[in-house]
């Protein structure tokens, strides 16, 4: 359908009706000449790299993705054989898309030789949220365990920190730091204990009007000046992107957690963290019990060229308690799923060795509707059950 509409456009001059086909199509489509230069792209696709047709149009493949994709071998394949192919699940990394999991068709353009159309088919949105939700419900589950241990732990903890002190007074030097040890270990606990009961607030958040550039710099100079200064920050900020509807608090832990992962992913060496910002139509979820829909058209990326994170832990990544790292507590992108559903946004991750990519998705601030509306909307926010 496509391939024949671009070449009724062409060929046929039926040029209204192939442009309505073809900017209805919800999947990015692009048009390839025969040396793999850009000669038309749908609306999907300016979304989807970032980039409109105005600006792409005559310029070379390569301006989208590396020479080595394997989608340029697809590419030369249809040529040569003059058949349709498609591939499923294939890895596509570039500095407009980050990385992308995405199965994609191509086909040969009929009565334009050695042109091609590819077509992108992004992995199931609606499984992805259903994932997350599964993640915040884990969150949830924590909460009950921190309202417990927050009396039953941290009260008899100071007990036990208090007696060590005491009784550092009085033991011999020798055995001081033993003393210290049961001092700097209940600290230690009570710590995670104060972490897990983040998870135990329930109540709803009060969001107004927030600058999420100003959010992602103040996070980049704290970063900057602690667990990430040996990490090349980029950003790549949409200077036009509206304010969204957060805490500004809540946001910006939110955001400094990303930065820590990515920062620590990292090497000191080549370590560099891109963040951007852009403003992304057609998102939006449905607010659980009500006919209501949530748009949420502010994307914020945090990519990092570090060592990526194993497969295995990818379905349940924003669990609490699952973690790579050897003294990780495996709280803090639990913390950032359970920010993002309390804001009624949405988070994914793609990652592959040396590009892993984290995408925010947040909802845009209305002072029109503020009060009488959007708030409520957030407010009963309980299950993205559906998108479109």
């Amino acid at each position: 359908m496509c391939a024949e509409a671009i070449s009724s456009k062409d060929t046929y001059g039926n040029e209204k009706w192939a442009n309505l086909v073809l900017e209805a199509l919800p999947n990015p489509l692009i048009q390839l000449g025969t040396n793999n230069t850009i000669v038309y792209l749908n609306t999907a696709a300016e979304t989807f790299f970032e980039a409109s047709m105005g600006y792409l149009k005559g310029l070379p493949f390569t301006e989208l993705l590396p020479d080595n994709t394997p989608l340029l071998e697809m590419v030369k394949n249809v040529r040569h054989s003059g058949n349709s192919i498609m591939d499923h699940d294939l890895v596509l990394e570039g500095i407009r898309i980050g990385v992308r999991i995405v199965n994609v068709g191509v086909s040969p353009l009929p009565g334009k030789d050695g042109h091609v159309v590819i077509s992108f088919f992004e992995r199931s949105l609606a499984q992805r949220l259903h994932n997350q939700q599964q993640s915040r419900g884990a969150a949830r589950s924590v909460s009950g365990m921190a309202a417990m241990l927050a009396h039953e732990v941290k009260n008899p903890l100071s007990g036990i920190k208090g007696a060590a002190q005491l009784l550092a007074q009085t033991i011999d030097e020798q055995d001081q730091p033993l003393a210290k040890l049961i001092c700097d270990e209940t600290d230690r606990i009570c710590e995670l204990v104060d972490k897990m009961e983040g998870f135990a607030d329930e109540r709803p958040l009060k969001r107004g009007e927030v600058n999420i550039h100003e959010i992602l710099n103040h996070c980049i100079r704290l970063a900057t000046a602690g667990f990430g200064n040996r990490a090349k920050f980029k950003e790549e900020y949409d200077p036009s992107l509206p304010a969204t509807l957060g805490n500004k608090d809540v946001l910006i832990q939110l955001f400094l957690n990303l930065l820590k992962n990515a920062c620590e992913a990292i090497s000191a060496e080549k370590g560099e963290v891109r963040i951007t910002t852009s403003y992304r139509q057609g998102m939006s979820v449905k607010v659980g019990g009500s006919g209501d829909r949530l748009g949420l058209p502010l994307m914020i990326t945090i990519q990092d060229n570090g060592i990526g994170i194993p497969s295995e832990l990818l379905d349940n990544l924003f669990d609490p308690f699952v973690t790579t790292k050897s003294n990780g507590t495996g709280l803090g992108l639990a913390f950032v799923a359970k920010a993002i559903a309390d804001h009624g946004g949405f988070v994914e991750v793609e990652t592959v060795p040396r590009l892993t990519t984290f995408r925010v998705m947040l909802p845009m601030f209305d002072s029109k509707n503020f009060y009488n509306r959007q708030n409520d909307v957030v407010q009963k926010f309980l299950k993205p059950d559906e998108v479109q």
